[in-house]
């Protein structure tokens, strides 16, 4: 049973929180502080689920890599612990539990779902065809948010979409801060990734990205409370704090050490429960 867990990679559960993030603030935006129980069941389980998918075809698609990269040698199809074969039926299995938990919702909500299964299956395969796989992931990762407000609302308003690009946004930035760490193994085995495409610029558009994602934060936080409305310091005070952690992750980042920025990478959790707290507060 371990090998199966350390596969879904639930002994690294930094990966769950990272998909969970956009999908409360979008539960809580769509639902207006109060979103409904059952899409609150359906989402979490369905980001555990869809995250354990998504690292089995990871895994599945890297299984001639792996074994050549010293972080990722003991992963269970890399070590021969579990059958390229079996990995791929728990992936339709996992799949297959998500289907199941998305006919919950609504026919909208559906059809969203069958979009963002494909970006899933589709990541881990753009890693060897072009230097911007962490744009695919952050469509993946983000992909709970339209899906959130069709499942709340029973459409996706533009709003919607801005939240998307933000977290796209985010999710470049953090899987940059770990290709970092992976660069030089990735470079070797001809692996792409962002943080190869960068090079020796990856600080400074990492600061650039970090810098658009505040300003849209200042953006929602405009569109979703007009001025009518009661000021909403917890907002802007989460945007601030962000702000923050971003000057410390680029203070970690800066001699680009390996574990330096894998840490830049995991204070990422962080962001995720400021940016939640601060769209819970300020709704409520």
């Amino acid at each position: 049973m371990n090998r199966w867990l350390r596969l879904m990679r639930f002994d690294r559960p930094i990966g769950i929180w990272l998909l969970l993030w956009p999908t409360v603030w979008a539960l809580i935006v769509a639902g207006q502080g109060r979103p409904a129980l059952t899409n609150i069941i359906i989402f979490t389980v369905g980001v555990v689920v869809m995250r354990a998918a998504g690292c089995v075809i990871n895994d599945y698609a890297d299984r001639d890599i792996d074994p050549h990269v010293e972080r990722t040698r003991t992963r269970p199809i890399a070590a021969g612990e579990i059958a390229p074969r079996q990995a791929l039926w728990l992936f339709i299995g996992l799949l297959v539990v998500a289907l199941l938990l998305v006919l919950l919702t609504n026919a909208l909500t559906v059809k969203l779902a069958i979009v963002g299964a494909g970006l899933a299956a589709l990541y881990p395969f753009c890693k060897r065809y072009m230097h911007l796989p962490q744009v695919v992931l952050g469509a993946a990762f983000g992909w709970a948010v339209p899906m959130v407000f069709a499942a709340e609302t029973g459409h996706v308003p533009a709003i919607a979409w801005l939240l998307f690009a933000i977290n796209l946004l985010w999710t470049v930035i953090y899987d940059t801060e770990y290709a970092m760490s992976d660069r030089e193994d990735d470079l070797q085995i001809g692996v792409k990734s962002t943080a190869i495409l960068f090079g020796h610029h990856d600080r400074a558009v990492l600061a650039a990205l970090q810098l658009i994602m505040l300003g849209l934060l200042v953006w929602f936080g405009l569109w979703l409370w007009t001025p009518s409305t009661t000021v909403v310091w917890p907002w802007w005070l989460a945007v601030l704090i962000t702000a923050f952690l971003f000057f410390l992750q680029q203070r970690k980042i800066a001699a680009r050490d390996r574990q330096a920025c894998f840490q830049a990478f995991l204070d990422n959790n962080r962001v995720g429960l400021t940016l939640a707290l601060g769209l819970l507060l300020g709704q409520l």
